[in-house]
């Protein structure tokens, strides 16, 4: 388990400090991380990155304070090692994103979501405080309330790197028993989730996670989640299920309706088969998952293959070969209020075509002053669903004007909705400075950024491309 002291910690951010010295004045400053679950392209540099050798740890693993339980944190831990420290406390994070990769100053800074988002909002709401390490090389202590705090959600390192993070911890049992509900309208659908948010229980029994998957038109289906001790609360069950081996997590939502997972493989159920893109891989395949080492059926492995196959521009040779048109990379997550959702779905099946469909409700609990957050303004207490979808669509020679990607950003924002930035954005510069609130983030930088040595948020989300 990497566990760092508080030495070793204050020894890493020192290096950090020289790291940043030495990096020519006027070079960009960024950051020398070998791994990345961004699907947007990186700026190309020459420059050194800054040294963030010694912040991938959990500091300390605190279960009774004056906050409740509570972890001091590195800016560069993964979720994994996070979980990994925690829950032999009996205690997860407040939200775990779905992939192991994603560090916690990644998910606080680039908003990370999953199905306890309904009612613990999202990453950055449980944190106590941060450091962050500024574009003029100085480690801030900042906390709720503060500006550059509450900026700081989407900012994407514009405004600096989280080195370390006070977040708050919940108590939970061994399993996680789960219902999968199917529907055939998304009226229903809707209603479903909303009185879930609400009421915080399905038919008198609590739900602790909540997620679904649209398969197809007429077919979608919400995953209730509740943490439980006793196997027994799942009738028919032997014991909890494995989809690390030749099982499906994905599939089996629609061939289950209750189904029992260990509190870890629940927290881990999408990143064995990155929810279901594995199969562009092979690794869904019978014959070859046999073959296919559990060890290597994760997230960053099928991340790795995925940037060789730009690299080498495998599957565009394959279609060029077949006769197949260009294709459009299509890979977003988006939020819209929960009562367009079915608004949404049905305009994304006629003109893109793309299934399955993760749909995740989420609730933020908002600002210190009960507001939004200046650069991602979602309405606090306002249900909305995410939907995420991942994979490329074949539409011909105009693929390089991404014109899918473009008619979702419209679409999204026709229904009052919001963009994530992980990915590839196309907005012209007004438009964007009204979406993501830009002129807080430029006077921020002015501050914290004096020689603006951090590329913003408008250059790293659009400009990349």
């Amino acid at each position: 388990m990497p566990y760092r002291s508080w030495g070793d910690h204050r020894r890493a951010v020192a290096r950090l400090a020289e790291s940043y010295a030495s990096i020519p004045e006027g070079a960009p400053v960024r950051l020398a991380k070998p791994t990345t679950n961004l699907f947007r392209a990186r700026s190309a540099t020459a420059a050194p990155g800054l040294d963030v050798s010694g912040l991938d740890a959990v500091i300390e693993v605190l279960p009774e304070t004056p906050f409740g339980p509570i972890a001091e944190v590195q800016g560069m831990c993964t979720y994994e090692a996070l979980v990994d420290a925690t829950l032999p406390h009996g205690l997860i994070p407040y939200v775990v994103p779905q992939l192991r990769t994603i560090t916690l100053g990644g998910a606080v800074t680039g908003l990370g979501i999953e199905a306890t988002s309904f009612r613990n909002g999202l990453p950055h709401e449980s944190v106590l405080e941060m450091d962050v390490f500024t574009g003029a090389g100085e480690v801030v202590t900042t906390r709720p309330g503060d500006a550059l705090f509450d900026a700081f959600p989407n900012s994407y390192g514009s405004l600096g790197y989280a080195t370390r993070l006070r977040i708050r911890l919940e108590p939970v049992p061994g399993l996680v028993a789960l219902r999968h509900l199917r529907f055939d309208d998304t009226g229903l659908l809707e209603k479903a989730m909303a009185t879930v948010a609400a009421t915080g229980e399905h038919e008198g029994q609590p739900v602790h996670g909540m997620d679904g998957v649209a398969f197809a038109p007429g077919e979608y289906y919400l995953t209730l989640a509740r943490w439980t001790d006793d196997p027994a609360e799942v009738p028919g069950v032997a014991g909890p299920s494995d989809y690390t081996g030749q099982q499906v997590y994905f599939r089996s939502v629609a061939e289950r309706e209750t189904d029992l997972l260990t509190m870890y493989d629940y927290l881990w159920r999408w990143d064995t088969d990155w929810f279901w893109c594995s199969g562009a891989f092979g690794a869904q395949n019978p014959r070859i998952r046999r073959l296919w080492p559990r060890r290597w059926r994760r997230s960053d492995v099928y991340m790795r293959l995925l940037h060789l196959d730009r690299r080498f521009a495998v599957a565009d040779r394959l279609d060029r070969r077949a006769g197949r048109p260009q294709r459009e990379r299509v890979v977003q997550d988006i939020e819209v209020p929960v009562d367009a959702l079915g608004e949404f779905l049905d305009w994304f099946d006629a003109e893109v075509g793309m299934r399955p469909v993760w749909l995740c409700p989420l609730v933020s609990t908002g600002a210190s002053d009960g507001g939004r957050w200046s650069t991602y303004p979602l309405d606090p207490g306002r249900l909305y669903v995410n939907v995420g979808f991942w994979g490329t669509v074949h539409v011909g020679p105009e693929a390089v004007d991404a014109p899918r990607n473009r008619a979702i950003e419209a679409k999204v924002h026709a229904l009052g909705g919001h963009k994530s930035l992980y990915s590839e954005a196309f907005y012209g510069p007004e438009e964007f400075a009204a979406l993501y609130n830009t002129d807080n983030l430029s006077a921020l930088k002015q501050r914290y950024d004096p020689d603006d040595r951090l590329t913003n948020l408008y250059d790293k989300a659009v400009k990349s491309r």
